[in-house]
């Protein structure tokens, strides 16, 4: 299905939606867009109404001022609302992860599960020094998803990926924590170097009830890394016991 694009104010969200079912909704990260779950959405659609944003400034939505973490979950809201989703699956990877987290607490209505994925909400360090891990992030993932990596990244362009990287390494997701009411799993690559396994460790302790998996030799883009393994993780989660439709009886 074509690209369709989304307004709220000044702001644009560029999504595409795939399959029938229950909806999932993807958010890519920083230097990302929704190219990054292309090994993800033909497992996911055949069983639900998959959604991947290209979030402002990325993507399908390059050529704008990218907005902070706070400011696009806002957007991811009002867009939720404007098109009445309930009972939403929310899937957010690195940056993404971290605007999800706000999204879930904001809108506990709207979101029933959601999946953190190398999520960056308790990292704390400096933009340059983060920056410095990348080429070392690069050769750990997959070889194949670098073009596309550099590709997006020049997309983006340097100052909405710097106006990003310091305002999510600002915003903390400590406030928010208490309000997530979602049934969570929590997915990290083993191989982490950009955010380390041990924060994946420390959500998982600050979200009572959250499943937490380690996929073993992934790096950062653990989705693109081990796809097989990530989206039989997901769709289990998405059968267990408590998910919409899913064996109740266990």
């Amino acid at each position: 299905m074509p690209a369709e694009t989304f307004t709220h104010g000044r702001s644009r969200l560029t999504y595409a939606t795939h399959g029938e079912g229950r909806p999932i909704v993807l958010v890519h990260g920083l230097s990302g867009s929704s190219r990054w779950w292309r090994f993800n959405i033909p497992a996911l659609e055949q069983q639900h109404r998959v959604y991947t944003l290209d979030l402002s400034g990325y993507g399908l939505s390059r050529g704008q001022r990218s907005l902070t973490v706070r400011a696009a979950a806002a957007l991811i809201v009002a867009w939720l609302d404007h098109h009445d989703l309930h009972d939403v699956t929310l899937v957010g990877h690195s940056m993404g992860g971290q605007i999800s987290l706000h999204v879930a607490a904001g809108a506990p209505g709207r979101v029933r599960n959601l999946v953190l994925v190398c999520a960056s909400g308790l990292l704390r360090a400096s933009a340059v020094r983060t920056a410095l891990h990348l080429p070392r992030a690069a050769l750990i993932g997959q070889k194949r998803f670098i073009g596309r990596i550099v590709l997006d990244s020049l997309r983006a362009g340097p100052w909405n990926l710097w106006r990003n990287a310091v305002d999510l390494l600002k915003d903390s997701v400590q406030d928010v924590l208490p309000g997530v009411q979602a049934r969570t799993l929590i997915i990290w690559g083993e191989r982490d170097v950009l955010v380390p396994l041990e924060l994946g460790r420390l959500l998982h302790e600050a979200l009572p009830g959250s499943q937490f998996e380690v996929i073993p030799r992934a790096g950062h883009v653990v989705m693109v890394d081990d796809p097989r393994r990530f989206n039989a993780l997901l769709l289990a989660f998405l059968s267990s016991p408590g998910a919409p439709g899913g064996d109740v009886t266990g």
